[in-house]
């Protein structure tokens, strides 16, 4: 072999180790977010500031890396043919072809990406001066660019998610839970959070049941001692029933109005105004709107301009830190854990109920348990009445006027409906 094809054989063999090195750039750049980025770039790390420009622009950059990752792996395998055919003729190509093909996958594409896979942030600091040396030869971007550019692919104008997806930060907070870079709790106040954008006031308010109201001729007196008695510190003031809400009272100014002998005086010389939101308003919105404008508590109205419901901050907070209950509170518990099953609120959501029995349950204009067992027996239950739904009993042991209270859930073996009970 003379000294020109051993250079022609080294060169063939540092391409393949240039195109190595290329597929970990190609590997990093794809597969690095760009909060990641950002990230790493916070920290200081070596490297991540130019990698945060490549991100911003990856197909200007991708593209002259996939081109001379191409180059190379080509160059290295023509050079490799014209010395085979040059010693040994065609017939030996498809030996070599064979050798050269394992090779090149092994060492030029399957170890490198698997070792970028393995370390992203490490990898992609180390290669992104040359990916961007690379993007910073014109002849050779507009080359790469120039070929694809009657090809390239706009993003979707409509796609809701953008660079990161929820389900995508859903996923980042299961593996660094179970990673403990950061604890149990801390996933689910991640989870929470991102499932708060998603909620809306008709999720998160107490019923219009379940309000507790006072007529606007309601004295001082007579409204300080309800507040006492159901401990609150607001509650909405109505004139001709709960669907005319006309202001809010506070304890605060209860007592204060008690203290300077007010205490005969109607609760309406006292009130403040309410706020009404529909009930498909976001909470997230809601809760700034709160912040911002100052205020503690909203009544929830129906598309016909009835009460709903009313929905206060601390229910806001509840969504991502759980229930709040301070020493004043006298809060049943939504899913009580039995020995014989759980026996739950009417109003607990069936979603609630999904996670904590492993079950499916039949979808419909409902997202209550209480809203599953009406739509299913189809009247007012009395106590005692069940369904049964998936294996399960659903028995009814406390009705409230019009609104089942309480339920218990027990597991049982499916069978035909029994008397008093009805299968879905």
């Amino acid at each position: 072999m003379t000294t020109g094809e051993i250079i022609a054989l080294l060169g063939a063999v540092a391409m393949v180790g240039f195109a190595a090195i290329l597929a970990v750039a190609e590997t990093a750049i794809t597969r690095i977010s760009t909060a990641r980025a950002e990230a790493l770039a916070e920290e200081g790390r070596r490297g991540a500031g130019v990698l945060r420009t490549l991100i911003d622009d990856r197909e200007r950059v991708l593209n002259p890396v996939l081109l001379v990752v191409l180059a190379c792996q080509l160059g290295a395998a023509t050079v490799v043919a014209v010395l085979v055919d040059r010693h040994w003729g065609l017939g030996a190509l498809f030996g070599v072809f064979a050798i050269e093909l394992i090779l090149v996958y092994v060492f030029a594409e399957a170890l490198p990406k698997t070792w970028s896979l393995a370390r992203p942030d490490r990898s992609a600091t180390t290669v992104a001066p040359l990916a961007r040396a690379l993007s910073a030869i014109a002849p050779l971007r507009w080359l790469a660019n120039g070929l694809v550019s009657r090809f390239s692919f706009q993003p979707e104008e409509d796609d809701p998610h953008g660079d990161v997806a929820e389900e995508e930060l859903l996923a980042l907070a299961e593996e660094a839970a179970a990673s403990d870079a950061i604890d149990e709790q801390e996933r689910h106040i991640i989870e929470q959070i991102i499932e708060f954008g998603d909620t809306v006031a008709n999720e998160v308010m107490v019923p219009r049941t379940d309000m507790v109201a006072v007529a606007a001729d309601t004295t001082v007196d007579e409204a300080s001692a309800l507040v006492i008695a159901q401990g609150f510190s607001r509650m909405p003031v109505h004139a001709d029933g709960v669907d005319d809400i006309v202001g809010v009272v506070h304890a605060k100014d209860l007592m204060r109005a008690a203290h300077v002998q007010r205490g005969a005086d109607a609760v309406t010389s006292i009130m403040r105004d309410v706020r009404f939101v529909p009930e498909s308003k976001h909470i997230a919105q809601l809760m700034q709107e709160m912040q911002a404008e100052k205020f503690h508590i909203a009544i929830v109205v129906d598309e016909y301009g009835g009460t709903a419901g009313l929905v206060t901050l601390e229910d806001l907070i509840e969504e991502v830190l759980g229930e709040i209950v301070d020493e004043f509170d006298i809060e049943q518990p939504m899913i009580e854990q039995l020995d014989a099953g759980l026996r739950v609120n009417g109003r607990v959501a069936l979603a609630d109920l999904v996670d904590v029995l492993s079950i499916s349950l039949p979808e419909g204009d409902w997202s209550t348990v209480g809203g599953l067992i009406f739509s299913t027996l189809g009247h007012v239950p009395a106590v005692g009445e069940s369904i049964e739904v998936d294996s399960y009993r659903f028995l009814v042991e406390r009705v409230q006027g019009r609104r089942i209270a309480r339920v218990l859930v027990t597991e049982t073996v499916p069978s035909a409906a029994s008397v008093g009970s009805e299968s879905l």
